[in-house]
């Protein structure tokens, strides 16, 4: 016997007027704790119509029932028809903002960009023939076929699903899991990519974030201009990144420091993929503020690029004072005239925060010092709101 259930209302919220005007304003974020009106229960990616105080249309956006960010905001305004169109423009407009950014020897960047690309938790990175779709929240779900129709139509390559470790259970009872192959062949899970000319491996199916690091190329870019006959240090190096783009800057010798095991070994492969890199490279396996702290070796530029060192505001303080610290043992390892890049991926701590610790540092060390840049996000990963701009960097010279 066929269904007589009449179709479900649209689902309707409103919510406080701060988050009303955050909303109005472009935000993309509406939390638990800002609805305060709901129609009924919603279903993980269900869409979800936010109205304002005299009913009016505000936005529509993928609810969460299970997330402290309820809804993910996809268009505020004026109404729009969520249909096969409207979301092949959207990617078709992320697609088109990189094009202009990368040559051929460039094939592993972020295509898609989460809320900043109008994909609220949800990015796609690019690694050679391969794609990675990284979900953040169970709202994709329901949606991930639609994803994949929008990219086989405009790209031939394989695809692999990474999710956030908060959304894995979930994932499971979808018959999803994370490293899932959802289209083609990837092998053993391990493939080549090129970063301005430079290959290099990104482990797809285990590996950090989505496989590599992309969101330094811009820096690893600069650290090529600074190399050139320096010893350099490239502590907390994972795979190598900067390492490589030392070498190839022209540096005297290049030593990668890591604690990991595994991701010292991926450094040495990826050199290995380089032929044309001739400077010595050396892999260290070690706690890298123990070593810095007991070292006596110099260096004439040191890269500090930690993991987040905080992952909650309550870690922000420690984290600050966690970098001030990192970055006075690299100051002291430091030969006269020697280079000081510094970075920091923790979006718990403000760049002005992060920077002046690093300055601070710098002060302490009793040495005369120039600041020869600071900088943030690459246009690949460009951040459209605060709570996106996660990484940023400083680079000084020491006296």
């Amino acid at each position: 016997m066929p269904d007589a259930s009449p179709p479900r209302s649209r689902l309707r919220l409103r919510v406080s007027p701060a988050a009303e005007a955050h909303v109005r304003a472009g935000h993309p974020w509406v939390y638990e704790s800002s609805v305060r009106e709901q129609n009924r229960e919603g279903d993980a990616g269900e869409l979800a119509v936010i109205y304002d105080r005299r009913d009016r249309f505000l936005a529509i956006g993928l609810y969460d029932p299970d997330s402290p960010l309820r809804v993910r905001v996809l268009h505020h305004g004026s109404p729009a028809t969520l249909d096969d169109a409207w979301w092949a423009a959207r990617l078709d407009a992320a697609i088109a903002l990189r094009a202009p950014l990368f040559g051929p020897d460039t094939d592993g960047y972020r295509v898609v960009n989460g809320e900043s690309d109008g994909f609220p938790g949800l990015v796609l990175d690019r690694y050679g023939t391969t794609l990675v779709v990284k979900l953040y929240t169970a709202a994709w779900f329901p949606l991930l076929e639609r994803v994949l129709e929008l990219l086989a139509a405009r790209f031939p390559y394989a695809v692999v699903l990474r999710l956030s470790r908060n959304i894995q259970a979930g994932a499971a009872r979808e018959g999803l899991f994370d490293g899932q192959l959802l289209r083609g062949s990837v092998g053993n899970g391990t493939v080549v990519f090129r970063e301005t000319g430079l290959a290099f491996e990104a482990d797809v199916v285990r590996g950090q974030k989505t496989g590599f690091f992309l969101d330094q190329r811009e820096n690893r870019r600069r650290v090529e201009t600074h190399a050139r006959g320096r010893r350099v240090l490239n502590a907390f190096s994972f795979s190598g990144g900067f390492s490589l783009y030392a070498a190839r800057g022209g540096a005297a010798e290049v030593v990668s420091l890591d604690l990991s095991a595994h991701a010292l070994a991926s450094a040495e492969r990826n050199y290995a993929l380089n032929p044309r890199l001739t400077a010595p490279h050396d892999t260290v396996q070690a706690d890298v503020f123990e070593w810095l702290a007991h070292t006596e070796r110099t260096f004439d530029l040191v890269v500090l690029d930690p993991p987040s060192l905080a992952r909650r505001e309550a870690e922000r303080a420690g984290a600050i004072r966690a970098y001030g610290k990192l970055a006075a043992d690299g100051i002291a390892r430091l030969s006269r005239g020697g280079i000081l890049v510094s970075a920091s991926c923790s979006a718990h701590v403000s760049a002005d925060e992060f920077w002046d610790a690093v300055r601070d540092a710098a002060q302490r060390s009793g040495r005369a010092w120039t600041e020869l840049l600071t900088s943030q996000h690459a246009p690949d990963h460009h951040a459209a709101f605060p709570e996106a701009q996660y990484l940023k960097a400083i680079f000084l010279r020491l006296d």
